[in-house]
């Protein structure tokens, strides 16, 4: 009796300290999402993953702005084209057409990485400035660093997702994003894909 109840005095404790940690964590994962280090003045490419407010855009604007000499906008769904896209960064596409890849496979942020790995190593890109919203950076980032572990990363959060920070945000979806981001962390997406629901026409990550 007594060792079992030591046993389930350790498990208790062990689990205690499992939560604790958990729970450090993902206050550390709302405070630090929206921070990023300075970005370069120019890199070799831009990289967008789709489905948030503002990405696109952003990402247009940095090419225009020659941050970068290509852009990937990667995981547009449907037939979403770059004369239709452009138009809403205040941009006129023909400039711009033969540097902009409209990249249609991915539906998963894991996809995302996959996608921009065969784009960067195809154009000899060393360097990438990388968009997407302010909370989802740093699942982007851990899966980006995987499938590019020799290629120099630099976040920029969506504009709209600057602006506005992670305070704002619903704590759920913070939650949410944070799990995902420990199972990217530790490689799970590679054996369980993480899908997340489309919330626009131009592509599934948030």
């Amino acid at each position: 009796m007594t060792r079992r109840r030591g046993a389930a005095r350790a498990l208790a404790i062990g689990l205690c300290a499992v939560l604790l940690a958990v729970g450090l964590g993902f206050a550390s994962f709302v405070q630090n999402a929206g921070r990023t280090a300075p970005a370069p003045a120019h890199a070799d490419g831009i990289v967008a993953f789709t489905g948030g407010a503002d990405r696109v855009e952003t990402a247009l604007r940095l090419l225009a702005d020659r941050r970068g000499d290509k852009l990937l906008l990667s995981g547009v769904g449907g037939g979403a084209e770059l004369a239709d896209l452009a138009p809403r960064a205040g941009i006129d596409p023909l400039p711009f057409a033969s540097r902009v890849t409209l990249g249609r496979t991915a539906t998963t942020t894991r996809g995302n990485a996959e996608e921009t790995a065969a784009w960067a190593r195809a154009n000899d890109l060393h360097s990438l400035l990388v968009v997407t919203a302010a909370y989802h950076m740093p699942r982007a980032l851990a899966e980006l660093g995987r499938a590019l572990p020799d290629v120099a990363l630099y976040a920029l959060p969506a504009v709209s997702a600057e602006r506005a920070g992670t305070a704002s945000l619903p704590l759920r979806l913070m939650a949410e994003e944070y799990m995902k981001y420990l199972a990217a962390r530790i490689g799970l997406t590679a054996v369980f894909p993480l899908r997340d629901a489309p919330p626009s026409h131009l592509g599934h990550t948030g």
